[in-house]
């Protein structure tokens, strides 16, 4: 039970909801002219902050992660762009599309924006202790599940945040476990990798992509420096079963692909295995050639270890 006194028309479901949204849409002032004290709407600061997270999105993803009509969107992206906060730039990956990202003024009207969110959220809930922001938390988990978190939602890829690298260990070791029956090793391999791009992390030429589907992560990839000089190193392509089927890896090795020409990359260099079919495949299609092999027994039986590199 979350309230042992709940309201009186809680048992009229579209009533109670109805009253929900009136109470939500105040506290968090949705309905103020300027959303946050910027001179942006609601839907205008819900665009920038796919742009600002996603680093590098189409339009088209935008649209599908927010809903919005695709004409209202483009109203709204012309006058980012007006503003000098958007630019878009021609994917290497893809003719077709254009890859929306933050100027440098866009990311400085963005971060007040962000900070001011968190600030409310964060005003709102002061009074709570650790437990009541429990009950809380987990209300609004089953608010999501049961008004339809779809399993075939659109899938945005966002920058790292906090937490992040746990569940990348976590998911590579269970999933590596499970799937070809490799020892610890591959978990203790993949902290260490995490650890580093944390300790050493230079946003300009390095990124890590989660995958994200209604707030899940479901995959992610690395692009890092690599230690010759002009090369990257594409890391720990990595999808959940969910998530396979959807050209999320071959969308997620693009992006590495495109930011490591934008940073100016000569090469990408990256590790892997024959075992892994379909990464290898996408690393074809790319555009990637097969340089080397070797065998080893890291993780508890012979495994064939691959490099693979593109020329950019």
């Amino acid at each position: 039970m979350l309230a042992d006194h709940p309201p009186a028309d809680a048992a009229d479901p579209v009533a109670a909801v109805r009253r929900f949204n009136r109470f939500y849409t105040r506290a968090i002032g949705l309905l103020e002219k300027g959303y946050l004290g910027t001179s942006y709407t609601l839907a205008e600061g819900r665009v920038l902050y796919e742009i600002a997270k996603g680093d590098g999105v189409t339009a088209k993803a935008v649209g599908e992660i927010t809903g919005l009509d695709a004409g209202y969107l483009s109203r709204i992206l012309a006058r980012f762009e007006r503003d000098g906060v958007v630019s878009r730039e021609r994917s290497a990956t893809d003719g077709r599309s254009a890859l929306l990202r933050l100027t440098e003024h866009g990311a400085a009207v963005f971060a007040p924006f962000d900070r001011r969110s968190d600030a409310l959220v964060e005003g709102m809930m002061g009074g709570l202790s650790h437990a009541g922001r429990a009950r809380l938390t987990e209300a609004m988990a089953q608010v999501e599940t049961l008004l339809g978190a779809k399993a075939d939602g659109p899938v945005r890829l966002r920058r790292h945040q906090a937490g992040d690298m746990g569940w990348i260990v976590e998911r590579h070791g269970v999933t590596y476990a499970r799937e070809y029956g490799w020892n610890g090793h591959i978990e203790a391999e993949t902290a260490r990798i995490c650890a580093d791009f944390l300790d050493r992390y230079d946003a300009t030429m390095e990124r890590c992509w989660i995958a994200e589907r209604e707030g899940e992560r479901i995959g992610c990839v690395f692009l890092v420096r690599d230690e010759d000089p002009g090369v990257a190193r594409l890391r720990l392509l990595m999808l959940t079963p969910a998530a396979r089927g959807l050209g999320l890896g071959k969308r997620l090795v693009a992006q590495c692909v495109d930011f490591a020409r934008a940073a100016g990359y000569r090469e990408i260099v990256l590790w892997t295995h024959a075992v892994l079919v379909a990464a290898r495949g996408i690393y074809a299609a790319q555009g990637f050639e097969l340089e080397r092999t070797w065998v080893h027994d890291d993780f508890g039986h012979d495994e064939v270890s691959e490099t693979w590199r593109l020329k950019l």
